[in-house]
This record gives C-alpha cells, sequence and structure tokens, in this order.
C-alpha cells in the first residue's frame, strides 16, 4: 500500500513557512522578531503564540553579536541542548545542558530547590556573554533573574520559553517586569517547551538579519 501524502522535502519546507506567513498575524512586529516568530510557528505548529511574544532589547542582534563571537549556548535541560544545530555555530561555541554538572544534586538539597534553580546557582560566573535558553523549568528562569538582581555576569541574551501550569506564566511575568537591561525574548503563558526554546537558537545561529524566514540550507 503506497498512501498519497507530500514527499519531496524542499517542497514540504516551501508549503510550510508559506503557511506559517499566511496564517500567524505579523503584522507590527519589527522585521527581525517577526522573522524569528515565523521559526517559532513553524516550530510548535501554532499561529496564534505570535500574539503573546514578548521581549525586550534587540534579542535578535544580541543573540546573533554573541553567537558570531563564539559565545556559549546555555540550557535548562538536555532536550534543548540536543535540539541546537552545532553544524550552525562556530567551531569554538559550546552548546551545555546546565544540569549536567556532577554539583547539582547536591546543591539543589542543599537549597531545598529543584535540580534547574540550582545549576542556574553552580553556572552563574559562567553566564556572561552566553545566549541562555530555558525551554523547560520556570525555577530556572526564576533563579535567573534573582542571580541578575544579585549582580552576577550578564548573558548575551535570554531566551525564555519555560512549560507548564505551575510556575511557568508567573516566571516569565517576572522576567517582563524585572527591568534587567538583558535583551530576552519569551511567550507569555503556559507555552512553550524544547522545541521552541532550539528553535529559538536555530533561527539566531549564523542567520543574516531580516533573512531568519528563509531556507535553513
Amino acid at each position: 500500500m503506497r498512501l498519497d501524502y507530500l514527499r519531496d522535502p524542499e517542497e514540504i519546507y516551501r508549503r510550510s513557512f508559506a503557511a506559517v506567513r499566511a496564517e500567524a498575524d505579523l503584522a507590527g512586529l519589527p522585521e527581525d522578531i517577526a522573522a524569528l516568530a515565523v521559526r517559532l510557528v513553524h516550530a510548535c505548529g501554532m499561529p496564534e503564540i505570535v500574539a503573546d511574544l514578548a521581549w525586550d532589547g534587540d534579542p535578535v542582534a544580541a543573540g546573533r553579536a554573541a553567537l558570531g563571537a563564539g559565545g556559549a549556548v546555555m540550557t535548562d535541560s538536555a532536550m534543548v541542548a540536543s535540539g541546537v544545530s552545532r553544524r550552525r555555530l562556530g567551531a569554538d561555541t559550546t552548546v551545555s545542558c546546565m544540569l549536567d554538572d556532577e554539583a547539582v544534586p547536591a546543591r539543589a538539597a542543599q537549597l531545598g530547590t529543584t535540580r534547574s534553580a540550582a545549576a542556574i546557582d553552580l553556572r552563574a560566573p559562567a553566564l556572561g556573554g552566553a545566549v541562555v535558553a530555558i525551554g523547560n523549568a520556570p525555577t530556572a528562569l526564576f533563579r535567573l533573574i534573582e542571580r541578575l538582581g544579585e549582580g552576577v555576569a550578564r548573558p548575551a541574551v535570554i531566551l525564555a520559553f519555560p512549560v507548564g501550569f505551575i510556575g511557568a506564566v508567573e516566571s516569565k511575568q517576572a522576567l517582563i517586569d524585572a527591568n534587567l537591561g538583558v535583551p530576552y525574548l519569551t511567550l507569555r503563558g503556559r507555552r512553550g517547551g524544547s522545541a521552541l526554546a532550539a528553535a529559538a537558537v536555530n533561527a539566531l545561529a549564523g542567520a543574516p538579519a531580516g533573512a531568519l524566514a528563509g531556507k535553513e540550507g
């Protein structure tokens, strides 16, 4: 039995992005944010998320500059790290999951918090100039905001997509309200996830300004 479905990868790609642009309301967004939004919608299949995007500063320019200079990509979960396309990054750029630090479980127990929050604590000295992508744990975002308020080294950009029913809404709103002076992109509400966080990194990596909505190659 041979099912009738589209097989040509080039045509699948073309139609996918054409559908995103046709269905997502990108009016009023800055060009670079709109282009990044196209990639996020493509990653999750939900054009309606565009209305809930929030940002401060110029996260696209900041992220591109950091990655172009070999800045580290630091993630809150292995799924986000696995979703980042290394071929689009420089040879010296590292992509790491902060949970991989062997000291995380003990630190979490000591602080009475989650491993994700403890990982932020342990990796705080390495945050300077990094692209921080959070696609899972609201507690990681909360702790990042706290540590930045305490004056730790500032990342180049925060891509904040924690997901879930407990803390996701609040952590993202806390980022919006914190006025940290760090460029960020986030998605208000419960929605988020590793795929969106990884897609945001991939959209920035190696893509020239105004061309994020083009073909990945």
